[in-house]
């Protein structure tokens, strides 16, 4: 399956390991309730930030759940809710107007360019005219792959600082960024609004695991306590994760065998006479085809299962192993040249 952008490496034998010792660990102490503050998950995912970005942040600074679902949910229950209102820009992830709908806050769908690209300008008018109360920003976007330029991240705060809007940078594929590409982490100090969501479901190969997080300021931190159910995160949740973060270097290097791969699919599209856009994700989305849905059905009868995002000409295939990304350019290949 190369449709949902999960990792399709499996967990090294190593890492495995690590987590089913630690699970075994915290399995001799469930009949007590997990540490509700998962201090030390806090501790090992502040690490993790700050190495990769260079930027300091501490575990006051950090927040999880189960999922980047949960993270999003406790972030709108905290600062939207009824009455209020939520803003992203489509095509982008389509969870998000289900995420304003389930707080009953109402969902402003913003524009982009044509290409699907954002410029600071626009995006700052566009919250300048509809004044949300939280805005979400996906970098890498969803469905496609573009990381945003940070000047669109300043923009957007400054903006937003004048209605004291909450800014959220989704960073759900940012360990894929290319190397030019810059987190929002790094904009963090002195701009309070701002949130940055991370999963432990792309690039851990954790999305089994259910384990979503963010770094913001410690007062977003601590508004979202007020809003999440006691002892959400489990202590399976905790050891687990905790295990995978003790192991991150060992991971990481299944990003780049991964980056590897998206940057060949972009190549060989391009080869092909396709449109693949420019990616800083773990998937290509790709335009230039004269009938998306039947490429979809060749691909699906070869045994090959991508995704259509509804967008005319345009499909989105995730970036694989050396021979799962092989068979889909084999096959994509073999249905233009019929």
């Amino acid at each position: 399956m190369l449709n949902v952008n999960e990792t399709t490496y499996d967990v090294p034998r190593q890492v495995v390991e690590a987590i089913a010792e630690q699970v075994r660990t915290a399995a001799q102490g469930l009949n007590r309730y997990p540490d509700r503050e998962f201090t030390a998950l806090r501790h090992k995912l502040a690490g993790f930030l700050t190495r990769e970005s260079g930027v300091e942040l501490g575990a006051d600074q950090i927040w999880a759940a189960n999922g980047s679902n949960e993270v999003m949910q406790h972030i709108l229950q905290a600062f939207a809710g009824p009455g209020r209102s939520v803003m992203s820009f489509p095509p982008t992830y389509s969870m998000y107007p289900l995420y304003a709908r389930g707080v009953n806050s109402e969902y402003i769908a913003g524009t982009r360019s044509r290409d699907f690209t954002q410029t600071p300008e626009d995006v700052a008018a566009q919250i300048r005219e509809h004044r949300p109360h939280v805005v979400i920003l996906c970098s890498p976007n969803n469905p496609t792959g573009i990381a945003l330029d940070l000047s669109v991240v300043e923009a957007a705060y400054r903006a937003a600082a004048e209605s004291e809007t909450i800014v959220v940078v989704d960073e759900a594929y940012g360990e894929f960024r290319q190397p030019d590409s810059d987190s929002a982490l790094t904009l963090l100090a002195d701009r309070p609004r701002l949130i940055v969501t991370r999963t432990m479901s792309k690039a851990f190969a954790m999305a089994g695991g259910r384990l979503g997080y963010l770094a913001a300021s410690p007062a977003v931190t601590d508004a979202l306590r007020l809003v999440r159910l006691p002892y959400h995160l489990s202590a399976i949740t905790q050891a687990a994760a905790g295990a995978a973060l003790d192991h991150a270097q060992n991971l990481m290097a299944n990003v780049e065998r991964i980056k590897a791969q998206r940057d060949r699919i972009v190549d060989q599209l391009s080869r092909m006479g396709l449109s693949p856009y420019p990616s800083d994700a773990n998937f290509v989305f790709f335009g230039g085809l004269d009938d998306a849905a039947a490429a979809w059905q060749h691909l699906l009868d070869e045994g090959i299962l991508v995704r259509d995002v509804g967008i005319a000409h345009h499909l989105r295939v995730t970036a694989g192993t050396e021979e799962e990304t092989t068979g889909f350019l084999n096959s994509l290949s073999s249905y233009l040249n019929r």
